[in-house]
């Protein structure tokens, strides 16, 4: 069971791993073992998952949830087969966590009069220092 906040739990059932082989250097072990995990959730058809998680997952812009309505995380970087389960457990859920995030609103504000004023008077007082390398005038 992945826990994703106090109301919002996902059980293990919907969530497949596929073992392969991993890439890179590691001798002989690496070509005889699969160490290597993909995560696979089809968030869409979640029973456990929040309508506002989904709509949230779908505008999100990262390349491991894809438009098929299927978040893929593959790992790698540990060389046990459990490590990297787990690394990809724990990286669905920060994934998920993140969506569950409300967006916050932007408030368009304007510069201060102080703000302005302390703007301006740095660049006539940086200005002043260009001006001052010039050539000397006799």
């Amino acid at each position: 069971m992945l826990l994703l906040s106090a109301r919002v739990q996902i059980p293990e059932q919907e969530i497949e791993f596929i073992t392969m082989r991993s890439s890179g250097p590691g001798g002989q072990h690496v070509n005889k073992t699969d160490s290597a995990v993909q995560l696979r959730f089809d968030y869409v058809n979640s029973p456990s998952l929040p309508d506002s998680y989904k709509e949230a997952l779908a505008k999100m812009k990262d390349n491991r949830v894809l438009e098929s309505g299927w978040i893929m995380i593959r790992v790698e970087s540990h060389r046990s087969q459990l490590m990297n389960k787990e690394t990809a457990r724990e990286a669905l859920v920060s994934l998920l966590q993140l969506a569950g995030k409300p967006v916050k609103v932007r408030r368009p504000t304007q510069p201060s009069k102080n703000a302005k004023r302390k703007r301006t008077d740095s660049k006539t007082q940086r200005g002043k220092i260009k001006s001052g390398r010039g050539k000397i005038k006799i």
